[in-house]
Protein backbone atom coordinates (compact mmCIF):
# COMPACT_ATOMS: atom_id res chain seq x y z
CA UNK A 1 0.00 0.00 0.00
CA UNK A 2 1.40 3.42 -0.91
CA UNK A 3 1.85 6.19 1.66
CA UNK A 4 -0.88 8.25 -0.06
CA UNK A 5 -3.43 5.43 0.41
CA UNK A 6 -2.61 4.87 4.07
CA UNK A 7 -4.86 6.35 6.76
CA UNK A 8 -3.39 9.25 8.68
CA UNK A 9 -2.28 9.05 12.27
CA UNK A 10 -5.21 11.32 13.15
CA UNK A 11 -7.67 8.89 11.56
CA UNK A 12 -6.25 6.02 13.59
CA UNK A 13 -6.45 8.10 16.75
CA UNK A 14 -10.07 9.04 15.98
CA UNK A 15 -10.93 5.36 15.48
CA UNK A 16 -9.35 4.55 18.85
CA UNK A 17 -11.46 7.26 20.50
CA UNK A 18 -14.56 5.80 18.83
CA UNK A 19 -13.76 2.44 20.42
CA UNK A 20 -13.47 4.06 23.84
CA UNK A 21 -16.82 5.81 23.38
CA UNK A 22 -18.50 2.61 22.18
CA UNK A 23 -17.01 0.73 25.11
CA UNK A 24 -18.42 3.24 27.60
CA UNK A 25 -21.85 3.08 25.95
CA UNK A 26 -21.82 -0.70 26.00
CA UNK A 27 -21.01 -0.75 29.71
CA UNK A 28 -23.75 1.80 30.40
CA UNK A 29 -26.26 -0.33 28.47
CA UNK A 30 -25.24 -3.41 30.43
CA UNK A 31 -25.61 -1.55 33.73
CA UNK A 32 -29.13 -0.40 32.74
CA UNK A 33 -30.24 -3.69 31.17
CA UNK A 34 -33.89 -4.54 31.69
CA UNK A 35 -33.50 -8.29 31.18
CA UNK A 36 -31.17 -11.01 30.03
CA UNK A 37 -31.77 -10.18 26.34
CA UNK A 38 -32.10 -6.39 26.40
CA UNK A 39 -32.19 -4.97 22.82
CA UNK A 40 -30.21 -1.92 23.97
CA UNK A 41 -27.33 -4.17 25.05
CA UNK A 42 -27.47 -6.01 21.75
CA UNK A 43 -27.31 -2.72 19.82
CA UNK A 44 -24.43 -1.42 21.94
CA UNK A 45 -22.58 -4.69 21.43
CA UNK A 46 -22.87 -4.41 17.65
CA UNK A 47 -21.67 -0.79 17.67
CA UNK A 48 -18.71 -1.72 19.85
CA UNK A 49 -17.82 -4.60 17.52
CA UNK A 50 -18.04 -2.32 14.45
CA UNK A 51 -15.89 0.36 16.09
CA UNK A 52 -13.27 -2.17 17.18
CA UNK A 53 -13.14 -3.72 13.71
CA UNK A 54 -12.70 -0.30 12.05
CA UNK A 55 -9.89 0.57 14.46
CA UNK A 56 -8.20 -2.77 13.87
CA UNK A 57 -8.24 -2.23 10.09
CA UNK A 58 -6.88 1.34 10.28
CA UNK A 59 -4.22 0.32 12.80
CA UNK A 60 -3.01 -2.42 10.49
CA UNK A 61 -3.08 -0.23 7.36
CA UNK A 62 -1.15 2.57 9.05
CA UNK A 63 1.26 0.75 11.36
CA UNK A 64 1.16 -2.89 10.22
CA UNK A 65 -0.06 -3.70 13.75
CA UNK A 66 -3.05 -5.66 15.08
CA UNK A 67 -5.23 -5.78 18.19
CA UNK A 68 -5.78 -8.85 20.39
CA UNK A 69 -9.55 -8.70 19.81
CA UNK A 70 -11.49 -11.25 17.77
CA UNK A 71 -14.47 -9.41 16.30
CA UNK A 72 -17.45 -11.70 15.46
CA UNK A 73 -19.11 -11.12 12.12
CA UNK A 74 -22.71 -10.04 11.87
CA UNK A 75 -23.68 -13.46 10.51
CA UNK A 76 -22.35 -15.14 13.67
CA UNK A 77 -24.85 -13.46 16.00
CA UNK A 78 -28.52 -14.10 16.63
CA UNK A 79 -31.08 -11.29 16.43
CA UNK A 80 -32.28 -9.95 19.78
CA UNK A 81 -34.48 -12.40 21.64
CA UNK A 82 -38.13 -11.32 21.76
CA UNK A 83 -39.67 -14.55 23.07
CA UNK A 84 -41.29 -15.05 26.46
CA UNK A 85 -39.23 -14.08 29.50
CA UNK A 86 -40.40 -17.25 31.29
CA UNK A 87 -41.00 -19.86 28.57
CA UNK A 88 -43.53 -22.57 29.35
CA UNK A 89 -42.41 -24.73 26.41
CA UNK A 90 -39.37 -25.21 24.25
CA UNK A 91 -38.39 -26.96 21.04
CA UNK A 92 -34.97 -28.42 20.30
CA UNK A 93 -34.06 -28.53 16.60
CA UNK A 94 -31.06 -30.63 15.63
CA UNK A 95 -29.42 -31.17 12.27
CA UNK A 96 -26.44 -33.49 11.87
CA UNK A 97 -24.89 -34.25 8.50
CA UNK A 98 -23.08 -37.51 7.73
CA UNK A 99 -21.30 -39.01 4.74
CA UNK A 100 -21.53 -42.74 4.05
CA UNK A 101 -17.82 -43.55 3.69
CA UNK A 102 -17.93 -47.33 4.31
CA UNK A 103 -21.15 -48.79 2.85
CA UNK A 104 -20.11 -52.36 3.61
CA UNK A 105 -19.68 -51.58 7.30
CA UNK A 106 -23.11 -49.93 7.30
CA UNK A 107 -24.71 -52.93 5.59
CA UNK A 108 -23.04 -55.34 8.02
CA UNK A 109 -24.44 -53.44 11.01
CA UNK A 110 -27.90 -53.47 9.40
CA UNK A 111 -27.72 -57.24 8.89
CA UNK A 112 -26.93 -57.71 12.59
CA UNK A 113 -29.96 -55.63 13.55
CA UNK A 114 -32.13 -57.54 11.10
CA UNK A 115 -30.90 -60.90 12.36
CA UNK A 116 -31.76 -59.93 15.94
CA UNK A 117 -35.25 -58.84 14.84
CA UNK A 118 -35.79 -62.13 13.03
CA UNK A 119 -34.87 -64.01 16.20
CA UNK A 120 -37.63 -62.07 17.96
CA UNK A 121 -40.12 -63.10 15.28
CA UNK A 122 -40.16 -59.80 13.38
CA UNK A 123 -40.45 -59.72 9.62
CA UNK A 124 -37.15 -59.05 7.77
CA UNK A 125 -36.43 -55.63 6.29
CA UNK A 126 -34.42 -54.54 3.24
CA UNK A 127 -30.95 -54.54 4.77
CA UNK A 128 -29.28 -55.15 1.42
CA UNK A 129 -29.50 -51.51 0.30
CA UNK A 130 -27.87 -48.42 1.77
CA UNK A 131 -31.15 -46.56 2.26
CA UNK A 132 -32.70 -49.67 3.83
CA UNK A 133 -29.69 -50.07 6.12
CA UNK A 134 -29.96 -46.43 7.20
CA UNK A 135 -33.63 -46.96 8.04
CA UNK A 136 -32.75 -49.93 10.23
CA UNK A 137 -29.87 -48.09 11.88
CA UNK A 138 -31.82 -44.96 12.81
CA UNK A 139 -34.81 -47.02 13.84
CA UNK A 140 -32.70 -49.05 16.25
CA UNK A 141 -30.45 -46.42 17.83
CA UNK A 142 -31.02 -42.97 19.29
CA UNK A 143 -29.47 -40.10 17.28
CA UNK A 144 -27.02 -39.30 20.11
CA UNK A 145 -25.75 -42.91 20.12
CA UNK A 146 -25.27 -42.82 16.36
CA UNK A 147 -23.34 -39.57 16.74
CA UNK A 148 -21.01 -41.14 19.31
CA UNK A 149 -20.57 -44.40 17.33
CA UNK A 150 -20.74 -43.09 13.76
CA UNK A 151 -17.44 -44.70 12.73
CA UNK A 152 -18.77 -48.14 13.70
CA UNK A 153 -21.62 -47.61 11.26
CA UNK A 154 -19.42 -46.51 8.35
CA UNK A 155 -20.36 -42.85 8.66
CA UNK A 156 -18.29 -39.68 8.76
CA UNK A 157 -19.50 -36.58 10.60
CA UNK A 158 -20.19 -33.34 8.77
CA UNK A 159 -21.60 -30.06 10.07
CA UNK A 160 -24.14 -30.04 12.87
CA UNK A 161 -26.27 -27.46 14.63
CA UNK A 162 -28.61 -27.40 17.62
CA UNK A 163 -31.21 -24.69 18.18
CA UNK A 164 -33.28 -24.19 21.33
CA UNK A 165 -36.45 -22.14 20.76
CA UNK A 166 -38.90 -20.94 23.40
CA UNK A 167 -42.69 -20.58 23.34
CA UNK A 168 -45.49 -19.54 25.67
CA UNK A 169 -47.48 -22.72 25.18
CA UNK A 170 -46.63 -26.23 23.96
CA UNK A 171 -47.84 -27.18 20.49
CA UNK A 172 -50.90 -29.32 20.07
CA UNK A 173 -50.26 -33.02 19.44
CA UNK A 174 -49.52 -33.58 15.75
CA UNK A 175 -49.73 -29.84 14.98
CA UNK A 176 -46.38 -29.42 13.25
CA UNK A 177 -45.54 -32.97 12.13
CA UNK A 178 -46.24 -32.31 8.43
CA UNK A 179 -43.64 -29.50 8.29
CA UNK A 180 -41.54 -29.73 11.48
CA UNK A 181 -38.79 -27.30 10.46
CA UNK A 182 -40.83 -24.47 8.96
CA UNK A 183 -41.89 -21.21 10.60
CA UNK A 184 -38.98 -21.00 13.02
CA UNK A 185 -38.76 -17.46 14.41
CA UNK A 186 -35.05 -16.52 14.82
CA UNK A 187 -36.01 -14.08 17.58
CA UNK A 188 -37.44 -16.97 19.56
CA UNK A 189 -34.11 -18.84 19.59
CA UNK A 190 -32.76 -18.96 23.12
CA UNK A 191 -29.36 -20.34 22.06
CA UNK A 192 -27.69 -22.29 19.28
CA UNK A 193 -24.57 -24.43 19.01
CA UNK A 194 -22.79 -25.04 15.70
CA UNK A 195 -20.06 -27.57 14.89
CA UNK A 196 -18.20 -27.38 11.56
CA UNK A 197 -14.81 -28.19 10.10
CA UNK A 198 -14.69 -24.53 9.04
CA UNK A 199 -13.93 -23.63 12.65
CA UNK A 200 -10.89 -25.93 12.62
CA UNK A 201 -9.05 -24.12 9.80
CA UNK A 202 -6.89 -21.99 12.10
CA UNK A 203 -6.04 -24.99 14.27
CA UNK A 204 -5.07 -27.02 11.20
CA UNK A 205 -2.79 -24.21 10.04
CA UNK A 206 -1.07 -24.19 13.45
CA UNK A 207 -0.63 -27.97 13.31
CA UNK A 208 0.86 -27.76 9.80
CA UNK A 209 3.30 -25.12 11.01
CA UNK A 210 4.35 -27.32 13.94
CA UNK A 211 4.79 -30.29 11.58
CA UNK A 212 7.11 -28.18 9.41
CA UNK A 213 9.14 -27.26 12.49
CA UNK A 214 9.32 -30.93 13.53
CA UNK A 215 10.46 -31.90 10.02
CA UNK A 216 13.19 -29.28 10.17
CA UNK A 217 14.31 -30.57 13.57
CA UNK A 218 14.45 -34.08 12.11
CA UNK A 219 16.84 -32.91 9.36
CA UNK A 220 19.13 -31.32 11.94
CA UNK A 221 19.12 -34.48 14.03
CA UNK A 222 20.18 -36.54 11.03
CA UNK A 223 23.07 -34.15 10.38
CA UNK A 224 24.16 -34.48 14.00
CA UNK A 225 24.17 -38.25 13.67
CA UNK A 226 26.34 -38.02 10.56
CA UNK A 227 28.83 -35.87 12.48
CA UNK A 228 29.03 -38.50 15.18
CA UNK A 229 26.91 -36.80 17.81
CA UNK A 230 26.32 -33.34 19.26
CA UNK A 231 29.39 -31.20 19.77
CA UNK A 232 29.89 -28.11 21.90
CA UNK A 233 28.95 -25.72 19.10
CA UNK A 234 25.64 -27.53 18.59
CA UNK A 235 24.88 -27.20 22.30
CA UNK A 236 25.50 -23.45 22.24
CA UNK A 237 23.17 -23.03 19.28
CA UNK A 238 20.47 -24.99 21.09
CA UNK A 239 20.75 -22.64 24.08
CA UNK A 240 20.30 -19.62 21.82
CA UNK A 241 17.18 -21.17 20.32
CA UNK A 242 15.69 -21.68 23.76
CA UNK A 243 16.24 -18.02 24.63
CA UNK A 244 14.23 -16.87 21.60
CA UNK A 245 11.18 -19.00 22.40
CA UNK A 246 9.80 -16.36 24.78
CA UNK A 247 8.84 -14.24 21.76
CA UNK A 248 11.61 -11.65 22.06
CA UNK A 249 13.73 -13.18 19.36
CA UNK A 250 13.00 -15.37 16.33
CA UNK A 251 10.10 -17.76 15.92
CA UNK A 252 6.44 -17.41 15.00
CA UNK A 253 4.89 -13.95 15.28
CA UNK A 254 1.72 -13.02 17.15
CA UNK A 255 -1.57 -14.55 16.00
CA UNK A 256 -3.17 -12.52 13.25
CA UNK A 257 -0.07 -10.52 12.43
CA UNK A 258 0.64 -12.31 9.19
CA UNK A 259 -2.47 -11.40 7.27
Amino acid sequence: MSDAAQPTAAEVRAAAEAVKTALDRHLAAVERRSGEDDPAVYEAFNKLAAAAEAYDELLYDRYDEVTPFEIPGADDTLPPYTGPEEPNALSVLIRRDYTVVEPQRLLAQARRIEAADEDDGAAPHASGTVHGALGLLFGEFEPDEIASRHKEFGLEEGDSTLWVTAADEPAEAGEWLEAPFEQIDPQGVVCRFDVSAVFDDDTDDDIDELDEIDDADGVLDEDDEDDGGVDADDTDEGDEDEETEDGRGGGPGRPGAGR
